[in-house]
């Protein structure tokens, strides 16, 4: 994607770590600490120094019942932070949106990437875009919209309908000229999901190995975990977190999306050496 190739091995892939930069007030995890693009701007370069392999910024809350802001709003969120920053960039930007304006703004400014959380939803102009610059399209399973996707997510096949559903929005984006080394899937968990169908999904990664491209999972302090712990609030998820990525990669992540870039490597790190070890 626009000159950034990561080496992927589908059996035994070392994970990327993506570091989550909200420039919105009210994220869940950390609403409002960035919203000033100075202050945006030097958690970017620190996550990057924590070692990041990419940075996901965005500017729309996705949190359960989030209204959504207008294309206007959000590029005026995004492009101060992101005219700084992609002037030097530390590593690898995506940029967490589903308008094809706003992508059209932030890969004109240099952006590497676009992670649309419909998978697509709204048709293949967002995908148009990222083919139009040789950006890399992450596409993302949804059940309904953040406003509505936690009033009661019901399936009939977990696994296979949220395959189903990203094999389409794969397809799309190709068909609209992606290069397919520059997608990658994410089977959205806490979108539309219970805790079950998030735990489900976690230790089953397995059941989208069949679509062929890296799969991202982003679980940093989301409510699943919350839930397991007594329902600790988002500032106290880290080591639910870790365990969560953990797992992940030792079910087959390539890309986790994370706040807590430093101590999700570490963790990381050990899993994968431990997977990897051969018997002496």
């Amino acid at each position: 994607m626009r000159g950034v190739e990561f080496a992927w091995d589908a059996e035994r892939p070392r994970a990327l770590i993506m570091g989550i930069v909200n420039v919105t007030p009210d994220s869940f995890a950390d609403g409002g600490r960035y919203v000033d693009p100075a202050a945006a701007v030097r958690q970017a370069r620190t996550l990057a120094a924590e070692g990041a392999d990419l940075l996901d910024v965005g500017a729309e809350s996705t949190r359960p019942g989030s209204p959504g802001v207008s294309a206007g709003e959000e590029r005026a969120r995004l492009l101060p932070v992101l005219e700084r920053l992609l002037d030097d960039p530390p590593c690898p930007v995506s940029v967490d949106t589903s308008k094809p304006e706003v992508a059209e703004a932030v890969l004109a400014l240099g952006a590497h990437m676009v992670n649309d959380i419909t998978g697509l939803a709204g048709g293949p102009e967002l995908a148009r875009v990222c083919a139009t610059h040789g950006a890399g399209l992450a596409v993302m399973h949804m059940q309904g919209t953040p406003r509505t996707m936690q009033a009661d997510p019901r399936y009939d096949d977990l696994l296979g309908e949220v395959r189903a559903r990203l094999e389409t929005a794969v397809a799309t984006a190709e068909a609209a000229g992606v290069s397919p080394e520059s997608i990658c899937v994410d089977p959205g968990i806490g979108f539309g999901k219970t805790v079950a169908h998030n735990l489900t999904l976690l230790k089953r990664l397995d059941a989208f190995r069949p679509l062929g491209k890296p799969i991202l999972v982003g679980p940093s302090r989301k409510s699943f975990i919350g839930a397991l712990l007594d329902y600790l609030p988002p500032a106290e998820r880290l080591e639910g977190t870790l365990a969560a990525c953990v797992m992940a990669v030792t079910a087959g992540a390539h890309i986790v999306r994370v706040h807590d870039v430093a101590a999700v490597r570490r963790a990381v790190r050990v899993a994968e050496a431990i997977r990897d070890a051969v018997p002496e």
